[in-house]
């Protein structure tokens, strides 16, 4: 527990890391900001404590069907193959759109380095509104290889896992479910919907990673700039 640990400013004091040729005012400022920087980590140490203790979920009992990459027609409990948690990502690649969304692909493509990690230990799924064969062709031209793409084959799981709005346009989200002793729940889902002033959209956790290092630049990352599908070669 938090109250147990010795304070981060005693833990920032024993810091041993000092920067060739840097100022007095920079250390500082740096010592002051890694006792911030410790309160952040126990910070989202609790929260995941918080996640996880959170009371059973919803069962889930909507007749979800899915098509596979092989074509297969597929129900939620396939999804999990041999685990008991599993994760699904909602793709913003609705039949509409002429391409992808950029945001959710440099996501995807993150999770994509890191899937086979990911799946020791839980299921990954990436679930879009598109035909499969064009989520398959987006994929190669991606060059991805581990993520399990999946088409929302009759549209129940957009709706009622909040993939689609009411004009019809793509919605992005990640949804976490249990699996134990054959019943199917509702774990996590993020449902930070607003973003606070001046910020780009985002949740907590963020799982951009390139957020991650943008925020580590002085300028931060800019709410006006998003990545693109392809950039000049």
């Amino acid at each position: 527990m938090t109250e147990n640990l010795e304070p981060a400013a005693a833990l920032a004091a024993r810091n041993p890391v000092r920067i060739v040729n840097e100022s007095a005012e920079y250390r500082a400022a740096r010592q002051e900001l890694l006792i911030q920087e410790y309160e952040l980590r126990r910070l989202t140490e609790k929260v995941a404590a918080m996640r996880r203790a959170l009371p059973e979920g919803a069962a889930v009992t909507g007749n979800y069907r899915f098509i596979a990459e092989d074509g297969r027609e597929v129900g939620l409990a396939e999804m999990f193959a041999d685990k008991t948690s599993l994760a699904i990502y909602n793709f913003m690649f609705g039949p509409q759109r002429a391409r992808p969304c950029p945001m959710c692909t440099n996501l995807l493509g993150a999770l994509e380095g890191n899937a086979n990690d990911i799946q020791q230990k839980m299921a990954l799924a990436v679930v879009a509104r598109s035909p499969i064969e064009r989520l398959i062709a987006f994929k190669k031209e991606r060059g991805w290889r581990f993520l399990k793409l999946y088409s929302d084959a009759n549209g129940e799981w957009s709706r009622d896992f909040h993939a689609v709005g009411d004009d019809g346009g793509d919605i992005p989200g990640l949804h976490v479910f249990t699996r134990r002793e054959g019943s199917i729940r509702h774990f996590w889902s993020g449902e930070m919907t607003e973003a606070d002033p001046g910020q780009d959209p985002r949740g907590a956790p963020e799982l951009g990673t390139l957020w991650h290092l943008l925020d580590l630049r002085p300028e931060g990352r800019d709410p006006d700039w998003y990545p693109e599908l392809d950039y000049p070669t």
